[in-house]
């Protein structure tokens, strides 16, 4: 919805605001990129998603967001994480009052109530603090009340004028204080609480006669105090709650900040952490009781990991679910399902659509896609398994390829139940290899295999005696060959002296047992 439509809101529900405006119209210059600021990430979730998600909580009859720069990519991406949302475009008036005044054009001029303002780059800011914004707001029924913060360093930030009696007289911004003001530490957060009524009347008497010709929001609160209402303020003790990002440099010292409260929440609920510098975790992860996460550890997404599992360590899994005490080690795993007791890695590299069953193994060096292994199952080292359905109870033998691809399309491969696969099989599909079955090693498998059957693919050995000597003279092999014979004689017994060309012998065997088979 733009700002040409109106909502139709008249109050506020009990206990809850009117309405929520977050601001994100802005371009975000500083940030050097061709995303908008407020779409980079912390935690697993864009800076306007932190803040939709704390507003959202406040329960307000409309959450309203303000934009502009890059304005259909960014209304796409809070439709997609709040599809009632209203969007309300900005117009070519610069500034924060501008961009609140369109948005209660939009909300329409019967709303009353309170009106909470926030920003759509403040990504650590909670719920439960604007809950307490709002109650001091409507305790006091104040015209407006502004959420504010005392730093040691308060430069590039608004400043909060008092009078004698501690109530708010304004707000000065940094480039038109005074020396005076500017050493004031108590700043803006930007955040406030508005009395609907209140707000409309001094946005229309908001003028852009300032240093950077836009119309300031923060000139509100000294026209809603010459009104007669009353301006209050609220200070947050925890400064990271209200600060932003205008750089990369705020941006990462915002994720540390809010990666290091995300693992002190898991741990106070029975998470054990070994080193939280190296760990990671997304504000949209599940953790259980008695979970162990070491060190080098990142989850992503929507990653669940169950009870009594140990992840890690230099592991990372993104949208993965981790059944009760399964190990996952020095793996790469994204939208899989690692069952319970299952062992994964190390050196696994789980592809979307990977299901290990209860007590299974993907091992070392073993990459899957598209896989559903079954209970107990088996894939332990050095192979590849994608498009494939495996029973239970069943042994991939080291160095498989389940040759999926023909150039054109995909193909699926089914191994049944306790199956026993020789080492370095290639299974070319589409194919499928019947429950109990077995296979030599080096088998390509071209053909299904019946339930029971031996598969094997026989070729006759060649030991071409001499070689080396005839074609390598000199060198250390053809040394070591001359020093490990008997003088005169080859490995069979013939006399090699009097044979032409190095007395080249072809002796072959058949084989016909699975020798190797299962290599586990």
């Amino acid at each position: 919805m733009s700002s040409s439509d109106t909502a139709a809101v008249t109050t506020g529900g009990t206990g809850s605001p009117a309405a929520v405006i977050v601001l994100a119209a802005g371009a975000g210059t500083r940030m050097k990129s061709r995303t908008p600021k407020i779409l980079h990430p912390i935690g697993g979730l864009s800076m306007v998603g932190h803040a939709l998600a704390a507003a959202r909580g406040l329960d307000p009859d409309v959450l309203a967001v303000t934009v502009r720069h890059e304005r259909d990519l960014v209304a796409s991406h809070i439709h997609q994480l709040d599809p009632q949302a209203l969007i309300v475009d900005q117009d070519e008036i610069p500034g924060t009052g501008r961009a609140v005044e369109v948005a209660m054009d939009a909300l329409g001029h019967s709303l009353s109530g309170t009106v909470v303002v926030s920003y759509g780059d403040v990504p650590l800011l909670t719920t439960e603090r604007l809950q307490e914004l709002v109650r001091a707001h409507e305790q006091e029924s104040n015209a407006v009340t502004v959420l504010t913060s005392v730093l040691d360093d308060a430069s590039g930030y608004g400043r909060i004028l008092r009078a004698d009696d501690g109530t708010v007289t304004g707000i000065v911004e940094q480039k038109d204080a005074s020396e005076a003001q500017r050493a004031i530490r108590e700043i803006n957060s930007g955040i406030y609480a508005f009395d609907a009524s209140s707000l409309r009347a001094a946005l229309s008497r908001v003028s852009m006669d300032n240093a950077q010709g836009e119309k300031y929001l923060t000139d509100v609160l000294g026209l809603a105090r010459d009104a007669g209402g009353r301006v209050a303020a609220q200070v947050c003790d925890d400064r990271w709650q209200v600060e932003g990002a205008n750089d990369r440099v705020q941006l990462a010292a915002l994720g540390a900040e809010h990666n290091r409260r995300t693992l002190e929440r898991w741990m106070r609920a029975g998470v054990t952490i070994v080193d939280t510098a190296s760990t990671w975790i997304d504000s949209t992860v599940t953790l259980d009781e008695d979970v162990t996460l070491l060190p080098g550890t990142g989850l992503h997404g929507q990653t669940t990991v169950a009870r009594d599992a140990v992840v890690g360590p230099d592991t990372t899994l993104d949208d993965v679910d981790v059944g009760t005490g399964a190990t996952v080690t020095r793996t790469h795993g994204s939208s899989a399902v690692i069952g319970a007791s299952a062992d994964v890695g190390p050196f696994a590299y789980l592809r979307p659509g990977t299901k290990l069953g209860a007590d299974g193994k993907i091992g070392t060096f073993v990459e899957t896609k598209n896989a559903d292994v079954g209970t107990g199952s088996k894939i332990p080292h050095l192979s590849y398994v994608g498009d494939a359905t495996i029973g239970d109870h069943s042994n991939i033998g080291a160095a498989s390829v389940f040759v999926n691809y023909d150039g054109v399309a995909k193909h699926h491969t089914t191994i049944g139940s306790h199956v026993r696969m020789g080492s370095d099989n290639m299974y070319v599909a589409p194919v499928a290899v019947g429950d109990g079955a077995y296979s030599g090693a080096s088998t390509t498998i071209r053909k299904d295999v019946p339930a029971g059957a031996l598969a094997i693919t026989v070729a006759p050995q060649r030991n071409m005696d001499g070689w080396v000597q005839a074609n390598r003279p000199g060198s250390a092999a053809a040394q070591a060959a001359e020093a490990a014979q008997a003088p005169g004689d080859t490995a069979d017994g013939t006399d090699t002296a009097n044979s032409a060309g190095g007395g080249l012998q072809d002796s072959s065997t058949d084989e016909t047992t699975p020798r190797e088979s299962d290599h586990s």
